[in-house]
C-alpha cells in the first residue's frame, strides 16, 4: 500500500502504511484492499454529490483477551443517533482537506480524540472502507481502519456528547450467543451485536459484520434470532 501524508489535529504528520502491523489484521488489511462499496453496504453514496462528508475510525486494539474495537456511546441528549453505540468519528471541518484524499484521516482522529480523549499519536492508520451513507442523517461515512500501537488513556471528553467509551473484545463479537437481527420500526432489518450490556446496531453493527465476513473471522449466527432496539441485558 502507498503511504499517503497526514496529520492529526496537532499538526505533527502520520502514515497511512501497513507496514508492521500485527499478522492478525492481514486479513482485516486484504478486505480494505479488494471489498467493493455494494459488498458493504446497499446505503452508498448519493451520485448527484449530496450528503454531508464525514469519516469513523474503526480502531483495532489488543487487550488482554486479544483483538478488540474501541466503541462509544453517543449521549442520550442529542438530536441525531442519541445513545447508540458508534465508532468515534464526525463531520469533516474545513480544515480537515480534500474528502477524498487526507480529508477523512484527519476527521476521524480528530474526533476520536475529541470524543474519547485518545492520542492519535499512538495511532497507525492502515487503510479506508468505501465511502457509505446513513439516509436519516444524510452522511457520507469514510470509515478509516487504525491500529493502536501505543495505548492511551481514553474515557466520556464531554457528557454532553459522549455516554460511555469502551473496547469489545472481537471474540466477543464473532461470538454466535452475541449475535442477532434486529427490526427497526421502518421495517429495515440489520446485524446486531449483544456486547458490553449494550445493543450494536445500526451503520456501526453493518460495518462490523462486513468486516468479519470479509477478514473470515464470522462464526454461523442464527439470523433469525430477532431483537428489539430497546433490548436489555
Amino acid at each position: 500500500m502507498a503511504m499517503t501524508r497526514a496529520s492529526d489535529t496537532q499538526g505533527s504528520p502520520v502514515a497511512l502504511s501497513t507496514q508492521g502491523l500485527p499478522k492478525w489484521l492481514a486479513p482485516v488489511v486484504r478486505a480494505a484492499e479488494t471489498v467493493q462499496p455494494p459488498q458493504l453496504s446497499r446505503f452508498l453514496p448519493p451520485e448527484d454529490g449530496a450528503g454531508r462528508q464525514s469519516a469513523v475510525l474503526i480502531l483495532f486494539g489488543e487487550g488482554e483477551r486479544g483483538p478488540e474495537l474501541l466503541l462509544m456511546q453517543r449521549a442520550s441528549s442529542l438530536r441525531s443517533h442519541a445513545g447508540q453505540p458508534s465508532f468515534p468519528g464526525g463531520a469533516l471541518d474545513p480544515e480537515d482537506g480534500d474528502p477524498d484524499g487526507e480529508g477523512p484521516l484527519r476527521a476521524a482522529l480528530r474526533e476520536a480524540r475529541e470524543e474519547t480523549g485518545l492520542d492519535p499519536a499512538g495511532v497507525q492508520l492502515f487503510g479506508v472502507l468505501p465511502k457509505l451513507y446513513i439516509p436519516v442523517s444524510g452522511f457520507v461515512v469514510t470509515p478509516v481502519l487504525g491500529w493502536w500501537r501505543e495505548r492511551s488513556p481514553v474515557g466520556v471528553v464531554d457528557p454532553r456528547e459522549t455516554a460511555r467509551v469502551f473496547t469489545v473484545p472481537v471474540a466477543d463479537l464473532t461470538h454466535p450467543a452475541n449475535r442477532a437481527t434486529t427490526v427497526h420500526p421502518s421495517g429495515h432489518r440489520g446485524p446486531a451485536f449483544l456486547v458490553e450490556s449494550t445493543l450494536v446496531w445500526g451503520f456501526t453493527a453493518g460495518v462490523i459484520d462486513r468486516l468479519l465476513h470479509f477478514a473470515g473471522w464470522e462464526e454461523p449466527w442464527d439470523q433469525g434470532r430477532l431483537v428489539p432496539l430497546d433490548w436489555r441485558s
